[in-house]
């Protein structure tokens, strides 16, 4: 199943106009009191967070009647929401500031991620960066585009694949327990430029562009990735846990490369000890 075209326009000018109203207005205008820590001092939430996802929220009910949603935010208040969307018929998963650190200390690198699935396999993804109002979108069987209000959309093709030894990639090291960090350093010095922008968003728009070669991740949150891995397929990608297993955003555990081709992903999970 495919969304409708209109339907897809729909979501994609909400999530720009909510992107207008409750996060750039508050964009390196946000007192300390407008910023949390949940899990962790680097794991912050702030109001823009959370009233751009109540906003989002409800206005996709207007647009996909009945549609569970999957919010950051309503997961990490409670866990359980989580649970409803491998039966779901079709479900939303927002992601209402993806690199809230970035945004919370004043980097431009921050995106809104929207996913949505149809009986838990994802029919369409977005990844809008609000600084620049430009986006890709991907749709099941339809490819992964590059587009914005300026432009006519462009269809995007992942990198041709490369060795490790020339590739760019993506990894958040840090968030690793400290015990496998020695074997990850390993890792990123065997690449050729490998680091982290802590933030899924642009880090899937570099790969579905073609100007990065893998994204490693760690921890399986379908906001996160969801989107990001489609757009990634679309565009002639590979992803795939390192156990074998196809990646579907209904998982919760599990090592996942998404990578330009098979061959970059098993050097990868070698270099990083995955397996």
């Amino acid at each position: 199943m495919r969304l409708e075209q209109s339907t897809e326009q729909a979501l994609i000018t909400m999530v720009r106009e909510t992107a207008r109203a409750e996060i750039l207005p508050r964009f390196r205008n946000l007192p300390a009191s407008d910023i949390s820590a949940k899990a962790s001092a680097i794991d912050l939430v702030t109001v823009a967070d959370e009233a751009a996802e109540e906003r989002m929220s409800r206005e996709i009910e207007a647009i996909l009647p009945g549609a569970v949603v999957i919010g950051e935010e309503a997961v990490s208040a409670d866990p359980a929401t989580l649970a409803r969307l491998p039966e779901a018929e079709v479900a939303v998963i927002l992601d209402p500031i993806d690199g809230t650190w970035n945004f919370a200390n004043g980097l431009a690198t921050f995106g809104v991620i929207l996913a949505v699935t149809v009986r838990g396999q994802t029919v369409f993804g977005l990844l809008y960066d609000p600084v620049m109002d430009d986006w890709v979108q991907t749709s099941l069987g339809g490819g992964s585009w590059f587009a914005s209000p300026s432009r006519a959309p462009e269809r995007l093709q992942v990198a041709p694949e490369r060795p490790l030894s020339e590739a760019t990639g993506f990894i958040p090291h840090y968030l690793y327990p400290k015990e496998r960090q020695p074997a990850l350093t390993a890792g990123m010095i065997a690449g050729n430029r490998v680091s982290s922008l802590c933030c899924s968003c642009h880090e899937y728009r570099l790969m579905a562009q073609g100007r990065a070669d893998f994204v490693q991740a760690c921890g399986m949150n379908a906001w996160d990735h969801a989107a990001g891995v489609l757009a990634t397929l679309e565009a002639g990608g590979h992803a795939q846990l390192s156990d074998g297993r196809a990646y579907a955003p209904t998982l919760t555990e599990g090592e996942l490369t998404v990578s330009s081709g098979p061959r970059l992903h098993a050097e990868v999970v070698a270099a990083f000890d995955l397996r």
